[in-house]
């Protein structure tokens, strides 16, 4: 269900009866300032995770006080770091340990989010997070979590995953089990109206490539198709909007639902092999997500179009966002789906090129191996072995643009 004190942006519910889940979504400007009164149904005394950016422009200090109007106790951890690890995951849980909390709230992006939903893990059920790799290894009940995003990005914010970081090989592990999940979301557009405009554009992008991964996956369903498509209309038309006026609080409340419908999809479909694809870029040369999902997004779409059902769901997408003509063939909505990724990319000033973050073809048969060994890799709709990825990682190195480029490999 969403519960909202202003109006949704599409006038219809987040989530819609036959959807198995028991978490509630508070939408709208300045619902923050409810944060502490929807807290205190959870518990009385909370941990507030967030990272030392937020906490130096004074965000948590601001909700930790709304907190302790509605009279609960608050310990602050803001040591989340980017791409969270299974050591800074255990000093969250020492922190929380130490103030014997029974409530943990996540602010900030996913990194924030993956590092409460870790610490919960430990907290409840002790071990180590390699322990919870893979889906369902939590066997005691888990804290209440709330989950306030201050980007629109990762959707973490309405998945059951962790994803955190092995401290000496850096492979992501994705850690999930329902009893992970966010009890509470809550998106509040205003809390996104600070991003520097290279956040809001490498989170948004991540946020559409969530989207059109989770609408083909082996995995998906009605459900996830309808949060799926939910997410591309609304991020798509939106995005753009936001990177022309960073103050547009309409659109920027529409980016923010889209990203959270986007997390849903991943929650119920998972993701594929631009993701595959991006993790080893990040791992290997530190390129921030957004942009390495967003810069290998077209050539797997192109990809997987070669299969004639793949290729039928983006042409039918295409045609529902008004991209296409209701009696387009697919090829062509197809084309004018990839096209506009190629667009938003433009706009969000990703190149296309691996060079530009320092990568030489010598690197290729590593980063492909490397990308055949992610999980993502085995719901993609179109089977991909390492000869595949190969391809697609050598079709990155010209110097075209992304338009340029999907036109010379059909």
């Amino acid at each position: 269900m969403i519960d909202s004190h202003a109006d949704d942006v599409k006038g219809d519910s987040f989530f819609i009866d036959g959807e198995k889940t028991g978490q509630k979504i508070i939408y709208g400007n300045g619902v923050i300032n409810r944060a502490g009164e929807v807290a205190k149904e959870c518990g009385s005394n909370l941990l507030l995770v967030t990272d030392s950016g937020l906490s130096s422009a004074g965000h948590p200090q601001k909700l930790k006080e709304i907190f302790e109007q509605s009279n609960l106790n608050v310990t602050l951890f803001d040591k989340s770091i980017e791409n969270p690890t299974e050591s800074s995951v255990q000093s969250c849980v020492q922190v929380a340990s130490e103030a014997h909390v029974d409530l943990i709230v996540g602010l900030g992006g996913g990194s924030s989010m993956d590092t409460a939903k870790g610490c919960n893990f430990i907290l409840s059920n002790g071990g180590r997070m390699s322990d919870y790799w893979g889906i369902g290894k939590a066997s005691q009940p888990m804290l209440p979590f709330i989950a306030i995003p201050t980007t629109a990005g990762t959707g973490s914010e309405c998945q059951s995953f962790a994803l955190i970081s092995e401290d000496q090989t850096n492979k992501k592990m994705a850690c999930g089990d329902k009893k992970a999940l966010p009890r509470i979301t809550i998106l509040d557009p205003e809390l996104t109206l600070s991003l520097p405009s290279s956040v809001t554009a490498c989170t948004g992008v991540d946020a559409l490539a969530h989207s059109l991964e989770s609408l083909v996956t082996t995995k998906r369903n009605p459900s996830s198709n309808r949060h799926a498509q939910l997410a591309f209309d609304l991020i798509h038309k939106n995005l753009p909007l936001v990177f022309e006026n960073p103050q547009d609080l309409k659109s920027r409340g529409a980016v923010l639902l889209g990203a959270s419908h986007a997390g849903a999809a991943i929650e119920r479909s998972m993701l594929g092999a631009a993701h595959s694809m991006a993790n080893p870029l990040t791992a290997s040369r530190g390129v921030i997500h957004g942009i390495a999902v967003g810069m290998v997004l077209p050539q797997v779409m192109k990809f997987n179009a070669e299969q004639e059902e793949t290729n039928r769901i983006y042409a039918e997408v295409a045609r529902k966002s008004g991209l296409a003509g209701p009696n387009s063939p697919d090829s062509e909505a197809t084309r004018n789906l990839i096209a506009r990724v190629c667009e938003i990319l433009k706009l969000a000033n990703i190149s296309s090129s691996l060079e530009d973050y320092g990568f030489v073809p010598s690197e290729i048969n590593s980063l492909a191996d490397a990308a055949r060994e992610q999980w993502t890799a085995s719901f993609n709709p179109r089977s991909i072995n390492s000869s595949d990825f190969k391809n697609l990682y050598s079709l990155l190195f010209p110097t075209a643009s992304c338009e340029n480029q999907i036109a010379q490999a059909n």
